[in-house]
């Protein structure tokens, strides 16, 4: 691994497990930073746009872009949740999308670790559209487009 440093965050429920639902409705996000020291958790930073305009609109353009003001002011680069909502094709733009297949976040990042040579590469590439990266076992990465 390189010397950079990498933030990700992780949303999770109260209970601190990865969400079934979108990234931004997160209750809070769990900040980790990798580099060639290791992996360490940083802070858990409580989600305050979670019911941002949900009574007008699920999802709405206001609530991500907050949403992604607040992660990118952490230094955050890499998003990790079970799901994410059409704010996908923003997020992309500043962030590398990871979904995830386990609520467990030890699990999670144990995967990420193994693989971050990957996600090094896409952040090299800055092409203002990372892609999206699937994590089960392995880690799996595709563009993302209009459909996703």
């Amino acid at each position: 691994m390189n010397k950079k440093t990498i933030r990700l965050a992780l949303a999770v429920d109260r209970k601190g497990h990865l969400i079934a639902k979108h990234f931004g409705d997160a209750d809070k996000y769990l900040i980790y930073e990798i580099s060639s020291k290791g992996m360490i958790f940083l802070k858990e930073e409580i989600n305050p746009y979670k019911n941002l305009d949900e009574e007008i609109e699920h999802g709405s353009l206001r609530k991500g872009s907050a949403i992604m003001d607040l992660l990118e002011s952490l230094g955050v680069l890499v998003l990790v949740s079970r799901q994410f909502g059409k704010n996908i094709q923003l997020v992309n733009r500043l962030f590398i999308p990871v979904i995830v297949y386990s609520e467990e976040p030890a699990e999670v990042l144990d995967t990420i670790c193994k693989h971050i040579k990957w996600i090094e590469d896409e952040l090299k590439k800055n092409s203002g559209a990372y892609r999206l990266f699937t994590v089960k076992k392995g880690i799996i990465k595709k563009a993302i487009t209009k459909t996703d």
